[in-house]
């Protein structure tokens, strides 16, 4: 058994940076007071959450009555795709096979109220077709929700091109999930209406996220009470979680290229150790974002493959941490059509802070568990 625990799951969830947690102290010790307060200590904690709400701001090139500070990425796609619907008569949402439990909750919420749902066809590597999502759209299209990077096999959708496509047609809202894609590869939102991320995937704490919202777009709130940092969600700011959550940006927003290139390295290294082992498949594809790898291990059940590795110390992912619980990866079998690679998927995801050393006790185990009896 490994000494140290080496986790391999960074894309269920990142353990709070020491510059973000000294961060949530200073704030909380001392800029403890209500932002909303007119008093002296009020102005002074709101000015370093504006502060924080315009760093952010700039990171995305959008202005910063544009964000709208969330509970996480949950939230804020229901408060995307359940607060749009009121702005317009149509009843068409176009999505796909490889979304997050948070946008098929929303919006199979609203197939149950007529809404009419249709997925659009992915190509053989996993990115939407687009010419399937130009003959999907009509005059009743409403909205089309596709995740940047979906979180199970990591496939950089071409958002940007997407949303040029639907600029054609105004009254289309387009929302992505940008959950899996910020402070991992750069994204353009400059064609993108709505984009939800969650603080909890890049070194910041669980319970502060937030939705991109552009200007013009009208939404109807989840929560109503009054204006908070925005009308668009009630209740008091959560002051220690924004300016950390501003802190967990200034982690990576320098230095974005340098440390894709660093996992993209290590996903290298881990690509070329499985091409020795015939029993185990590659899911993730060139299309992929180096911080997840998808694989199947043949003939093994996933949750037997995990439950192995954890006891070795080493902590990867069946499925994705929110998805149902059932035998069969969904994403991979759409992919793969495969369902014995599907039944038997895990995902290994990377991070700026993942060891070359790491990577090698995982395949060391990974041989260990191969030469067991099945």
């Amino acid at each position: 058994m490994s000494k140290n625990i080496v986790y391999l799951d960074y894309s269920a969830t990142t353990k709070p940076d020491q510059e973000v947690l000294a961060c949530f102290d200073n704030v909380a010790q001392n800029y403890f007071a209500n932002p909303n307060s007119s008093h002296t200590l009020g102005t002074q904690v709101k000015k370093i959450v504006d502060d924080a709400t315009q760093n952010i701001a700039d990171y995305f090139a959008v202005n910063t009555d544009e964000i709208i500070f969330t509970s996480g990425a949950s939230e804020a796609n229901n408060l995307a795709i359940k607060g749009i619907i009121e702005n317009s008569k149509r009843k068409q949402i176009i999505t796909t096979s490889l979304e997050h439990s948070s946008v098929f909750g929303p919006i199979g919420y609203l197939q149950k109220k007529d809404y009419k749902i249709d997925f659009v066809n992915l190509e053989a590597d996993g990115t939407v077709d687009l010419n399937h999502l130009k003959s999907l759209i009509s005059n009743d299209t409403l909205l089309v929700t596709i995740a940047a990077i979906d979180s199970e096999v990591g496939i950089r959708q071409p958002i940007e091109e997407i949303g040029l496509l639907l600029k054609a047609d105004p009254e289309i809202y387009f929302h992505s999930d940008i959950t899996q894609c910020v402070g991992k590869t750069k994204i353009d939102l400059t064609n993108v209406h709505l984009a939800s991320f969650s603080g909890h995937k890049m070194y910041c704490f669980k319970g502060i996220g937030g939705l991109i919202k552009k200007e013009k777009i009208k939404l109807t709130p989840l929560i109503h009470g009054g204006k908070s940092t925005t009308v668009y969600r009630s209740g008091t700011p959560q002051t220690e979680l924004i300016v950390s959550l501003s802190e967990s940006f200034n982690l990576f927003k320098n230095r974005i290229d340098e440390k894709y290139q660093y996992v993209e390295n290590l996903n290298n290294k881990l690509r070329q150790e499985l091409l020795n082992y015939k029993d185990v498949v590659i899911n993730s594809n060139e299309k992929s974002i180096p911080h997840i790898l998808n694989l199947s291990v043949i003939g093994r059940k996933a949750d037997d493959t995990q439950k192995y590795f954890a006891e070795n110390n080493i902590f990867i992912s069946t499925k994705t941490a929110c998805a149902s619980d059932t035998d069969l990866s969904k994403s991979i079998l759409s992919l793969t059509n495969d369902e014995a690679r599907a039944a038997s998927s895990v995902r290994i995801s990377l991070s700026y802070q993942t060891t070359s050393t790491e990577i090698d006790e995982f395949v060391a185990v990974l041989k260990q568990y191969l030469e067991t009896t099945k």
